[in-house]
């Protein structure tokens, strides 16, 4: 039934979103909202890398970013029950496409917007797989607001004013364990913009 529920959410046309509540609507994204939806343009970086950050894993473990050093990796965070769910398809062929070489995907599931991902982890595990997932997924975690993971804490100081304002936001880590790049929830993860970022990447990695 859950499958079945998820299905018709997706299926809706933008314009009914948010699911749940309808005061949480997808806001406009300010200073990201260009034609292409993403930035690249870097602020200053913190003297901090993604690289001395972890998170919890969904079914156990940790994720350390320190195992991803030297290589490009995209944080997305997720939610089951949005109309932009469908992206977990593409974000598993991304991740696909490009391991061997060394990039990965990580999943972040989250709540915060429009209580899209309700579940845990059992939940969020079977819809991921019912996408093909194979890439990580962390804990559920919040990514907005003073009690945000320190993971996004660490992103808005790296990139003020580009933080996540709805589900399937991206950030691209570099090489070096900095933000290369920015991507807001609309641009989907096989755009041209994210292929050529990741080989930029990819081409740099160390």
């Amino acid at each position: 039934m859950t499958a079945i529920v998820r299905n018709l959410f997706v299926a809706l046309p933008l314009a009914t979103f948010p699911l749940h509540a309808a005061s949480a609507q997808m806001p406009e994204i300010p200073g990201v909202a260009q034609k292409s939806g993403a930035t690249s343009a870097p602020a200053k970086a913190s003297r901090m890398s993604a690289h001395a950050i972890s998170f919890a894993g969904l079914n156990g473990g940790r994720i350390d970013l320190s195992d991803f050093a030297g290589k490009p990796v995209l944080v997305v965070n997720t939610a089951s029950f949005c109309g932009f769910t469908n992206q977990y398809g593409a974000l598993a062929k991304l991740h696909d496409k490009y391991k061997a070489r060394g990039f990965s995907v990580i999943g972040v599931p989250s709540n915060d917007f429009g209580g899209q991902e309700p579940g845990g982890p059992k939940e969020i595990t079977a819809t991921a797989h019912e996408y093909g997932v194979a890439f990580p997924m962390a804990a559920k975690a919040m990514v907005k607001g003073p009690n945000a993971h320190r993971f996004y804490k660490w992103a808005a100081t790296e990139r003020p004013g580009q933080t996540p304002q709805w589900n399937f936001h991206k950030y691209l880590i570099g090489a070096d364990g900095h933000v290369a790049a920015v991507f807001d929830t609309r641009v989907k993860p096989d755009a041209p913009e994210i292929i050529a970022a990741i080989e930029r990447e990819l081409a740099t990695k160390k």
